[in-house]
């Protein structure tokens, strides 16, 4: 009976190749899941401040409509110390018929430096009080 021969060298370490291409391949992409963590991130950080400025456009023309006082009051400010960072201005136009007035909100906000806004609109009677 003959016996094959065994090997002596018995192989127990990555080739020099072979960690250059896992280099490689990280080299790849580490900085593709950088840039989907990012843009996650900025799409999340997005959705909650514009969700937050619509509802700062909807209170502020809650407190306007009723009396009327949207006719006096400011057109520009910002939502004070407990929404730093957001700033409103109110537009007014007069709407077809020339007896209701389009009022819109524009409430703006910052993400990573640029800014972006958010508009809300309604209407109000001239006539009624």
């Amino acid at each position: 009976m003959i016996r094959p021969r065994r090997s002596r060298r018995t192989r127990s370490a990555f080739t020099f190749v072979e960690v250059l291409a896992a280099m490689v391949f990280m080299g790849i992409l580490v900085p593709v899941i950088v840039s989907a963590l990012t843009l996650s991130n900025r799409t999340s950080i997005m959705a909650e401040r514009s969700t937050s400025a619509v509802q700062l456009a909807e209170n502020r023309l809650s407190e306007l409509i009723p009396g009327k006082a949207w006719s006096s009051a400011q057109t520009k400010g910002d939502c004070g110390t407990d929404w730093p960072g957001y700033r409103w201005e109110m537009t007014k136009d007069s709407w077809q018929s020339g007896k209701m007035t389009e009022l819109t909100m524009h409430v703006f906000y910052a993400v990573q430096g640029q800014e972006h806004e958010v508009r809300v609109s309604t209407l109000v009677s001239d006539t009624l009080q």
